[in-house]
């Protein structure tokens, strides 16, 4: 399966943002240690600090499966969660920290009615699970 993972605004940062809500590993290590667990998928990876280019990344569709964090867009981009809804592959959206246990203003997210389930609170683990959900 060809999966696309995508992170939204500073998921660039991981591993050395707020390491006590996002741990200290980066994206990159994470992502090898995902293409290892998963080696009969291939894993594409992107992210953006800008939404307009995070909506022109998934209207590629070169993907047979999602796992978007959109990161902050998740609380107020109906762009995004407009763009999700014309997605027909499957979608997961996924949260590092558990969004419900936050400030109030993150317990939202408007991006997630047009993803088929959400996983959130799992840390980095979170990535796993997805991918590990969309290849059942």
């Amino acid at each position: 399966m060809k999966i696309l993972l995508l992170n939204g605004p500073n998921l660039n940062l991981l591993g050395t943002r707020e390491p006590e809500i996002y741990g200290t590993v980066s994206m990159e290590i994470h992502l090898e240690l995902l293409q290892k667990a998963y080696p009969k998928h291939e894993i594409l990876y992107y992210q953006s600090n800008v939404e307009g280019e995070i909506i022109n990344r998934l209207q590629e569709n070169d993907f047979e499966a999602l796992i978007i964090n959109p990161g902050a867009f998740t609380h107020y981009s109906y762009a995004i969660a407009d763009c999700l809804k014309n997605i027909s592959q499957p979608k997961i959206e996924v949260h590092i920290s558990n969004i419900y246990k936050r400030e109030e203003f993150r317990q939202k997210s408007v991006t997630a009615v047009n993803a088929d389930g959400i996983i959130s609170g799992f840390g980095m683990n979170g990535y796993s699970l997805a991918v590990a959900s969309l290849i059942l």
